[in-house]
């Protein structure tokens, strides 16, 4: 894990923050990352980022130009790192 610099895609309606991408921030800044931060602020945003992506949630997190998932799978791949 040397690329200390995560991308992280999470949602941010104005009626909803999603748990998850909370989570997956509090994570990655206690895991020492960097973060470059991209907030989908309507349904419709998350709607578009999901189908480019090829994904069914989000948040959606990327170390390294690699896609790692979501906040479970963060989870996993920092408890392996």
């Amino acid at each position: 894990m040397s690329d200390k610099t995560a991308t992280l895609y999470r949602m941010v309606l104005p009626d909803h923050t999603c748990p998850f991408g909370v989570r997956a921030k509090e994570m990655l800044e206690g895991a020492g990352f960097a973060l470059d931060e991209h907030i989908l602020a309507s349904r419709e945003d998350v709607e578009a980022f999901k189908r480019e992506q090829g994904v069914d949630t989000t948040p959606q997190i990327f170390i390294g130009g690699e896609r790692i998932g979501g906040s479970d799978d963060l989870r996993q791949y920092l408890a392996e790192a």
